[in-house]
This record gives C-alpha cells, structure tokens and sequence, in this order.
C-alpha cells in the first residue's frame, strides 16, 4: 500500500524539520517546503494526497495558496495557525479548508486529524455505495430532490436547476448529512460528528463557515439556522 503523501508548508524551519520527522515516523511520506510558492509547485510536481498550510509564510500566503489549490483540486488542505485569531481561522476555512489546527499542537491530534480528513475523503471519492452516504447516514443508492436540487448519492454529484454544483469533499459529506433528515435541527456537535469525524469535540466555527459556503452554492434559504440548536435542512 503506497505512503500517503503529506505536503507541509511552513517557514520556521524547527517547527517544519520537527513536523517533517514526526510525520514520517508514523509513516506518512512528506515534502516540507519554507514558502507558498514553492508549496504551489510542489504540489503540481507531487499531487500530494493532503496539504497542510501555515497561514503565515512568505512568497504566498497560505490562505492565498489554499485558493490557488482549491481552483485545481479537491484534496483536502488542513490550515495551521500560529493564533486562534477568529480572522485567521474564517479566512483560511472561507478559502476553501477543510480543517485547521492552532499552533502550538500535539503531534497525535494532528495525525488523528489528518487521518480524519483522509477518510472524509476517500469516502466522498468512492462510487460504490461504502462512502459518505453509508458513513454520514445518509440513505445510499438514487436521486435525491428537494425543489430544483437533486443530490445523486451514486455518483456524488449535484445539480441545481439542472446544472451541476461543484462541491468539495466536505461539503459534499455536509449535504449528504442534511439531506438524510430534511426538517431535523441538526446540532453543530452532531455535525462536527458525522461530517469531521470528531469523536473528542472541535471548534463549531468549521461548521458554520462551511454551512456559509455550502449556502451560497445550493441557495441560502435551503439552510436555515435556529438560533441556539444548530441548522435545519428545509429541502
């Protein structure tokens, strides 16, 4: 079974060659690099299976660099974050992460989340009936309709009015969680759950950002909040 291929962008060369080390030992394949243009072309080169971008490094940001990966792939990108700065976190997960972790962490969480994230992932890639409808509850097999919106949980494709609506990995599993139980308030911890694959809690602001983002593609009135409880599908 091949490596999984971790790209690590980070400038503070301890904490890069430290991570690099970590990674490897528990048997990740890594390509560590010191600023976002040389992760951009790493990640050309390479096609890593995971990205995980330091917000602040020279040459291109990270969040910056994270949208340059987004316009070209799906993989997932995991932000690390030297502040737990509500800007910093908004910002990265708005430009299309999947995840973030704050500086200073544990190396086993960061793992644990890695692997989580790979999971989410290859279970929203697979076609054939074992991914992120069987794994977010979701009924398996057919076409799905709410209104103009259909949600193939086969082919993990959506379309609205007919045309298709590109969706992350994550955003796909977040749909497919909420389209199981159209008209259930569905809770932030719940969803962090289901959809993040977080058995020892997680910040709720990765939810509400991707439930923005997923707003904005399939219509903002499908999504409504209530105040205190979480999100309720209306379909």
């Amino acid at each position: 079974m091949a490596e999984t291929h971790v790209l690590f962008v980070e400038d503070d060369d301890v904490i890069r060659e430290a991570l690099q080390l970590s990674l490897e030992r528990d048997g990740f394949a890594v390509t560590a690099v010191p600023d976002g243009l040389a992760g951009l072309a790493a990640f050309r080169a390479d096609q890593p299976d995971v990205a995980l971008l330091d917000v602040m490094v020279p040459g291109l940001d990270g969040v910056s660099l994270c949208r340059r990966i987004r316009d070209e792939s799906t993989v997932p990108v995991i932000m690390l974050s030297a502040r737990a700065d509500a800007i910093d976190v908004v910002l990265g997960l708005e430009a299309g992460a999947d995840d973030y972790v704050t500086k200073p962490f544990d190396g086993a969480v960061l793992v644990a989340r890695i692997r989580a994230v790979l999971r989410r992932f290859q279970h929203s890639r697979a076609l054939d009936g074992t991914g992120p409808a069987e794994a977010a509850g979701t009924p398996p097999g057919g076409v799905l309709r709410f209104g103009d919106l259909e949600v193939d949980t086969d082919g993990m494709e959506v379309r609205r009015a007919g045309a298709p609506v590109p969706l992350t990995p994550t955003e796909m599993r977040l749909l497919l969680e909420f389209s199981a139980a159209p008209g259930s308030v569905l809770s932030r911890d719940r969803l962090l759950e289901r959809v993040w694959d977080y058995g020892w809690g997680g910040d709720t602001r990765v939810v509400d950002v991707h439930v923005q983002r997923l707003r904005a593609k399939i219509g903002q009135d499908r999504i409504e909040t209530v105040r205190g409880f979480g999100y309720k599908f209306r379909g």
